[in-house]
């Protein structure tokens, strides 16, 4: 759902990137609280995460298309606002065990190790994925590039 915050910012993206389309896209946040959001977030941001993997099971859950590369999105923080526009460069799925040390390193989190990758995602999907988590279970690893990135707020 896109607010009028939203429409606030997709006007700013578009101003400094005119050829982004006149609709907004989609709006969405890293994560499952605000604080992974918030943390998450801020390493897209720092340009150390240009990847991220999600559950192949629960975008059919949730009757969501799979990305695709050129798709755009808006970013949210932990609060809900919009924050950066991302820009899809790249789409694979594969079993969460054959998932590559390339793209841990990428998705930028602890030591960007693939075993640290594994640990976080495996607790990730057991505590928030309906379908919980299998060694062999579809992954979508999903790459991506910052288009535009909101100001800072000042205090």
């Amino acid at each position: 759902m896109n607010t009028t915050e939203h429409y606030d910012f997709w006007a700013q993206a578009r101003t400094a990137h005119p050829d982004l389309p006149p609709e907004p896209p989609e709006a969405w946040a890293f994560g499952a609280t605000a604080e992974q959001a918030d943390e998450l977030l801020a390493l897209v941001l720092a340009g150390i995460k240009t990847a991220t993997a999600s559950s192949l099971q629960d975008y059919a859950d949730d009757g969501e298309p799979l990305p695709a590369v050129g798709d755009l999105s808006i970013v949210l923080d932990g609060a809900g606002a919009p924050s950066a526009v991302l820009e899809v460069v790249g789409v694979e799925v594969t079993p969460f065990d054959k998932v590559t040390e390339e793209h841990a390193r990428a998705e930028g989190e602890e030591d960007r190790t693939l075993a640290s990758w594994r640990r976080l995602h495996e607790q990730f999907w057991r505590e928030h994925s309906a379908h919980g988590f299998a060694s062999d279970m579809p992954v979508v690893c999903e790459s991506f590039r910052v288009l535009h990135a909101a100001s800072p707020r000042r205090s």
